[in-house]
């Protein structure tokens, strides 16, 4: 069948079109998406403000004509940290379900935890052993670890790359002594976080997702996105230490200038760097491993699998 999945980030969203069926990777088949940054639209009591609602609206309503011309025949559509935890929230989506006559479910931090493990699971397969993922969002990051698609330890920590520039820089590039602080705090949360998953077992293979994790492997030397899904791409810790580092040092202007760094995304990668050089060295990560797939294929993975397979759809199934 042709699915459509709509993702509300806290930095992009994304409308996916794929076609696929039970136990065939997802293909896509096309792709529409725009930088709505909503986690800037949030005022100081925590309310998404008009003009982001507005925009968001539009957004869907478009996606919903562009998913109707494709062809998709069921629509998925989610909303993750910026929408979750603004004040106003549910009253948003019910605006934009009574406006689109889209239903738009909010997933909690651990299942978006739990969704990109098993789209991570998926794609390196049994053979991988026991998996240790990490995902650094526009809001949170996320991280989960086991050996099954089902992770032993799945959480969600308010350090995405978006929020905490938006919450401790006041300079472009930051201030050194914004810096510290900033990293002193991404280092406690995470830190707090380490023995609950860690006493599972060390993990056979680490893995990375999300655009952070793709930008900074590609300025650490790792092969640009036109060379396709199936070259490995990896960046290891003292890359990683390295470009965070460098890149607090750097304006957005000069990061935007980098290979593979979008203008978008260049104004909070020094805070995406920091938590990424966090994660491997508390964690003990010599290198990470970048895969492609992510909560978007998490979550198509997740639909598909209550989906009629295809000697289902011939013979009625085996008795």
């Amino acid at each position: 069948m042709r699915l459509g999945v709509l993702d509300i980030g806290s930095n992009t969203v994304h409308l996916l079109v794929v076609d696929a069926h039970r136990g065939a990777r997802p293909m896509p088949a096309y792709s529409h998406k725009v930088d709505l940054r909503l986690t800037e639209h949030l005022d100081e009591e925590h309310r998404l403000g008009e003009r982001g609602v507005e925009r968001l609206g539009r957004f869907v309503e478009e996606a919903v004509h562009l998913a109707e011309d494709k062809g998709v025949e069921e629509l998925l559509a989610f909303a993750t940290s910026a929408v979750r935890e603004a004040a106003n929230g549910e009253q948003v989506l019910a605006r934009i379900d009574e406006r689109c006559g889209v239903h738009i479910e909010v997933l909690s931090g651990r299942d978006e935890a739990r969704l990109t493990f098993l789209a991570v699971r998926r794609w390196f397969g049994w053979s991988s052993g026991r998996l240790l993922v990490f995902d650094i969002g526009g809001g949170s990051l996320e991280i989960a670890a086991g050996v099954d698609e089902e992770p032993d330890a799945a959480v969600s920590l308010p350090l995405g790359a978006g929020r905490l520039t938006r919450d401790w820089f006041t300079g472009d590039p930051p201030p050194a002594d914004e810096v510290r602080k900033l990293r002193k705090h991404v280092r406690a949360e995470i830190a707090r976080n380490v023995g609950d998953i860690a006493r599972y077992g060390v993990p056979d293979r680490a893995v990375a997702t999300s655009k952070t994790f793709k930008q900074l492997a590609r300025i650490a030397g790792a092969a640009p996105s036109s060379d396709g899904s199936y070259v490995s791409r990896s960046l290891s810790r003292q890359d990683m230490a390295d470009w965070a580092g460098k890149l607090t040092t750097m304006g957005s202007a000069e990061r935007a200038r980098l290979s593979g760094v979008s203008e978008g995304r260049a104004a909070q990668l020094a805070a995406g760097a920091l938590v990424a050089d966090a994660a491997m060295d508390l964690f003990e990560v010599d290198r990470l491993e970048v895969c492609p797939w992510a909560l978007r294929e998490g979550v198509i993975l997740r639909r598909l699998d209550v989906l009629p397979g295809r000697l289902d759809q011939r013979d009625g199934g085996t008795e």
